[in-house]
């Protein structure tokens, strides 16, 4: 984890000084007047990589090194198993598709269909999140 917080933060220095210079450079070029939806565009994607980078870091002390992450680590160290990754699943289909009607209820300002497209979204979010869940309480005999 430590090479992604790296990473996030180094590319989040980059844009707030982007920001910065965005900022004057469109101040001094325009008579007085800041650009504010490129300067807010770049002051919100720094404030995404920061969380990201945050992120990272925090949950880069709370576990052990990675073999990625140490410099004697070799590809052998990180055999096994990773994780569970579905096979397929139609709930991705779903989810943007559902977006996509909120999205045209937003495009044509319809409030019916923007409410009902998000309606699904949720749904099928819920879909998507618990496609897998046996529920808390299954044990072994059932």
């Amino acid at each position: 984890m430590k090479t992604e917080w790296r990473i996030f933060l180094i590319i989040a220095g980059f844009l707030f000084g982007a920001t910065i210079l965005y900022g004057a450079w469109t101040y001094g070029d325009s008579g007085g007047q800041v650009e504010w939806v490129g300067t807010v565009a770049l002051l919100l994607s720094f404030l995404l990589c920061s969380m990201c980078g945050g992120f990272f870091w925090f949950v880069s002390r709370r576990i052990d090194l990675r073999p990625e992450d140490r410099p004697d680590g070799e590809i052998a160290d990180g055999a096994g198993e990773i994780g569970f990754f579905s096979p397929g699943s139609y709930w991705p289909f779903g989810l943007a598709l559902a977006a996509a009607i909120a999205g045209l209820g937003l495009v044509f300002w319809q409030f019916w269909l923007l409410g009902l497209g998000l309606v699904t979204v949720v749904f099928a979010a819920c879909g998507l999140l618990f496609e897998y869940y046996s529920g808390t309480r299954r044990t072994a005999e059932h």
